[in-house]
């Protein structure tokens, strides 16, 4: 009998666990920190990636709408955004890695943003990259641009808001 208590009390011990394991813990893997309901298109410049094995993320300075220079505030800084993605490896097989998406890399992205109002959000639909030395028209992206390159599933977001910068 004594066997079957001891087995029965991991297994109680196990459950409890998890159930009273902190929300945010569980939270990390749901969307609720990303508005799902507003999705922007951004063509920007990677300034950054970070392969986390959990999460990729680029970061990138956004182009203005002409397609001619950076994008700057008020202020004059450059305007980064934060897209996060699947893991590094799942992205590494859909073309998506510190390889092919070097600093200075052109590209197009759709995502839902941070609920914060941080300048991130969650990667929508696929990326697309602009060949190297080419830019889209104003106010295009890299998807209308003959040899662009496209990552992950699907086609490019369609924007269901416009960003922009808060004066």
């Amino acid at each position: 009998m004594k066997k079957y208590t001891g087995s029965l009390l991991a297994v109680f011990s196990v459950a409890a666990s998890w159930v009273l394991m902190p929300t945010t813990l569980l939270a990390h893997h749901s969307f609720a920190m990303y508005d799902r309901t507003i999705q922007y298109v951004f063509t920007g410049v990677v300034e950054s990636l970070n392969p986390d094995p959990g999460h990729l993320q680029i970061n990138f300075v956004l182009l203005n709408d002409e397609r001619t220079a950076l994008a700057r505030d008020a202020k004059g800084a450059r305007i980064t955004w934060t897209v996060e993605m699947e893991s590094a490896g799942v992205s590494a097989r859909e073309g998506v890695s510190v390889g092919t998406f070097p600093r200075g890399t052109v590209f197009s992205v759709g995502l839902s943003p941070l609920r914060t109002g941080s300048l991130g959000g969650a990667r929508v639909g696929a990326l697309y990259r602009c060949p190297e030395g080419k830019a889209p028209a104003a106010g295009k992206h890299c998807d209308s641009v003959a040899g662009a390159i496209k990552s992950g599933n699907g086609e490019l977001a369609t924007a269901s808001a416009i960003w922009a910068p808060t004066p």
